[in-house]
């Protein structure tokens, strides 16, 4: 078993982003500027977000975060992301899911300017990702794809199996991944809760990206020997023996699976960082466009 370390990796990707932001500033430009709208006090949002401020700081990016009260209104909210849409001197922002359910997220995501929306989410992004065009890809699938690419895992012509179908992971990695271009040329099945006999699938994959966000869905006998392992999910479960009462799993069980595969991405320190990452070079790419 080896390790798919989204750590090690993102630190690299890290200091690639740090020394073109050198470069920009000693042209005299200003820094990118990614900003990032938090709704609530989500434990979960609020370790996110913390951790994209820090991400920007180690870069070199100028980042800004607007916190609101979860009882702020709609109207409020679209009228705060319109402020950025209108800003110069912002390159890309996100609003932290999930929200208020008062508010519509769909109507929050379709708000953000296209060429702003660094997360992937607006409709047209995810369009022009369909259609193989230039644009933001979601930081969790694009994450993903570039760390496949970072330890030479070979996809092409590979069986592919993605449990979930979520818009912001599932869907899109299958697309990134069947597509005719290096990190993709997989063939790739989407399973979901209505597949029936998964295992029958599972256990023929060469590669498995397990996006279902049920904590340690995916057992040992689900997998064939030597298969590769991706793990989105990252859950809290009750551990006792813990001094904050509970552990981080993901939707793979690690201790089974880790035995029998052979590259698998830890939990948390696996696709976590990538995905941060991921936003770095998204907002990188908005600031030269």
């Amino acid at each position: 078993m080896n390790l798919l370390n989204g750590k090690e990796i993102s630190e690299t990707i890290k200091n690639e982003i740090r020394t073109k932001v050198l470069d920009i500033k000693a042209s005299g430009k200003r820094a990118p500027h990614l900003a990032a709208i938090q709704v609530g006090t989500n434990p979960a949002s609020t370790s996110y977000v913390t951790s994209k401020v820090k991400d920007c700081e180690e870069v070199g990016f100028t980042s800004t975060l607007l916190h609101f009260d979860d009882n702020i209104s709609q109207e409020f909210l679209l009228n705060e992301i319109e402020k950025l849409n209108q800003n110069p001197e912002i390159d890309g922002f996100i609003v932290q899911l999930p929200l208020p359910k008062h508010i519509d997220e769909v109507l929050v995501t379709n708000s953000i300017k296209a060429e702003k929306d660094v997360d992937g989410f607006h409709p047209i992004n995810l369009g022009k990702m369909v259609l193989g065009l230039p644009t933001f890809i979601s930081a969790t699938p694009y994450g993903i794809i570039e760390l496949l690419k970072r330890y030479n895992i070979p996809t092409a012509g590979k069986n592919v199996v993605v449990l979930g179908r979520s818009s912001i992971v599932g869907t899109p990695v299958s697309i990134l991944l069947s597509r005719n271009n290096a990190g993709g040329n997989a063939t790739v099945t989407l399973c979901h809760s209505k597949t029936q006999n998964l295992k029958e699938f599972t256990s023929k994959a060469d590669i498995i990206i397990a996006a279902l966000g049920i904590p340690e869905f995916l057992k040992a006998d689900m997998i064939k020997q030597d298969a590769i392992v991706v793990d989105v999910g990252i859950s809290r479960v009750e551990d006792k023996s813990k001094k904050s009462g509970f552990k981080l799993v993901g939707d793979v069980d690690f201790e089974e699976v880790s035995k029998k595969s052979s590259w698998i991405t830890p939990v948390p320190g696996g696709v976590g960082p990538m995905t941060r990452v991921a936003l770095l070079q998204n907002t990188l790419l908005a600031y030269n466009s």
